[in-house]
């Protein structure tokens, strides 16, 4: 009897909740939305409709934690003390949470948005800050200070990819201020896809939802994983029985 092949799994996630993007649609394609939790955009409102629509589709729902900066978008580093950032990102995780449950789910995982995601690669208090403020959930993120103090602290790390940015020398995004920062042919986004995800370093391919052409990239990413054999499954979902 012909042995049969191990399951090849991904994720593919999208920032949701923004209200900049077709939420339905990316959620008809995603396995897990990144739901924007009221500090750099998003209402109760939004986390509401979201958490209620990855339920009916089975898509893991993740805290997106932000500075609290609505005016810049959460993208402008912001120099905040450690005990008030832990607290803002334990007030984004519980609302964000309590809505969830609400809507038949809950918040799998954490992932930093914007500023706050760069800076936690680095900056060891605002690092630590985050983890503190965000219980046991596991962590979502590139490679970087964040993820190995929460790899040490015994929580789960989730690595992430971008098809639809640009690289530098070093492995970090290239900073949307410079040329050639967004990878916007949709030839590319797939290419690039793929090719992160048969180098074996991510476990997710975020696709960002205030992006031109996001729910078509999106579509073009999905299908071209599975017909290279990936199969889509959200992150830290319960095992499957």
């Amino acid at each position: 009897m012909a042995t049969r092949p191990a399951e090849r799994g991904i994720d593919l996630n999208a920032d949701l909740g923004e209200e900049i993007t077709d939420d339905a649609a990316l959620l008809r394609v995603v396995s897990s939305a990144n739901v924007a939790c009221g500090y750099h955009a998003g209402t109760t409102a939004t986390m509401r409709a979201v958490c209620e629509q990855a339920v009916v589709r089975g898509v893991s729902v993740g805290a997106q934690v932000s500075y609290a900066d609505r005016e810049h978008f959460g993208r402008v580093a912001r120099d905040v003390a450690a005990e008030v950032l832990r607290e803002q990102v334990a007030d984004q995780v519980g609302t964000l949470d309590e809505i969830a449950r609400a809507a038949g789910t809950e918040v799998r995982y954490l992932k930093p948005h914007g500023a706050l995601y760069h800076r936690v690669l680095e900056d060891p208090e605002q690092a630590a800050a985050v983890l503190a403020g965000s219980g046991d959930l596991p962590v979502l993120g590139m490679p970087g200070l964040s993820l190995r103090l929460a790899a040490q602290a015994g929580r789960r790390v989730l690595r992430e990819g971008f098809p639809d940015r640009a690289y530098d020398d070093r492995g970090r995004l290239v900073p949307r201020s410079e040329p050639g920062a967004l990878v916007a042919d949709q030839r590319a986004v797939v290419t690039q896809a793929l090719r992160l995800a048969e180098g074996g370093g991510v476990d997710s391919l975020c696709l960002h939802g205030d992006s031109p052409g996001a729910v078509a990239h999106a579509v073009a990413v999905r299908s071209a994983l599975e017909a290279a054999g990936w199969t889509l499954r959200g992150l830290a979902l319960p095992p499957q029985v």
